[in-house]
């Protein structure tokens, strides 16, 4: 189930909480708007944030996505209020609220584009899983994240636990996961969790400026690598070499490494011949 953030909350806005999305050249942006409520998540986010990241992938002009929160936070979670009038109701109906979630989780991850989060402000509880979910972070400096879940009496889901665990050792893991006090963004940076950390304010111009640099590059090599960092947390090393080599000679025999190879070997000076490969 969701958790609501940490820190106290004003009444949620159902009506007003939506996705917004938007293109910036290459880059597509998705704004969970729901500001009154420091963008609370709730199902209806849920599906419309997964339908439009599954929709981009057929479209190699959609090169990279970033995610991030209207107005002063990320997402400071769930809806308690939606959770207790929840309780009333089969356990079925918020089954499949969370199958809802757990497929934006997927979606997120089987993009063939890399995605970015940018946070301000709160990413707590639900609005943290989706955030780890991402595949890269960039937060402000003075962004705080928390697993809050725990002080609901509440466990993660949206892959909290198994982002954490992978990331982290089990006493790192276990800290956010049991205490759900809020973490600095320059701590989560420290473990590797947060890729940068930038002024306050700055978090989506700088994920935008990264995205926009990334969607300079090779489409389906980009995905290539995605799909083998993902695929290697189920693999045994053999498997993951085995999949490297499929992928190495896929990429190599494609159009893209056709093109750039043979630009970079055109006539140029003497400076740019190694190419890093082996």
């Amino acid at each position: 189930m969701n958790a609501a953030e940490f820190m106290p909350a004003e009444p949620p806005d159902h009506v007003g909480a939506q996705l917004r999305t938007r293109r910036e050249g290459a880059v597509l942006v998705l704004t969970i708007s729901n500001p009154r409520a420091r963008n609370a998540l709730n199902p209806s986010i849920y599906r419309a944030a997964a339908q439009a990241v599954r929709a981009t992938a057929g479209f190699r002009t959609v090169r990279a996505i970033v995610l991030h929160g209207e107005g002063g936070h990320f997402s400071g979670g769930g809806d308690l209020k939606r959770l207790a009038r929840q309780r009333k109701f089969p356990e079925a109906e918020q089954r499949a609220h969370i199958d809802a979630l757990h497929e934006w989780v997927m979606a997120l991850q089987e993009a063939p584009q890399p995605v970015i989060a940018a946070v301000e402000g709160a990413a707590f509880g639900g609005g943290f899983s989706v955030c780890l979910a991402c595949d890269l972070i960039v937060a402000a400096e003075d962004a705080r994240f928390a697993m809050s879940y725990v002080n609901m009496g509440l466990s993660p889901e949206a892959g909290g636990t198994d982002s954490l665990a992978r990331a982290l050792p089990p006493q790192a893991a276990l800290e956010m996961l049991l205490d759900g006090t809020p973490v600095a963004a320059e701590r989560l940076h420290g473990w590797g969790v947060v890729n940068k950390v930038v002024p306050s304010g700055g978090a989506f111009e700088a994920a935008l400026g990264w995205a926009q640099e990334l969607a300079r590059g090779p489409f389906e090599a980009q995905a290539r690598i995605k799909a083998l960092v993902h695929g290697a947390r189920g693999r045994a090393r053999r498997e993951q070499l085995d999949a490297e080599r499929e992928s190495f000679l896929a990429s190599l025999y494609g159009d893209e490494a056709g093109d750039r190879i043979r630009r970079f070997l055109a006539p140029r000076s003497e400076l740019q011949v190694g190419s890093g490969v082996q």
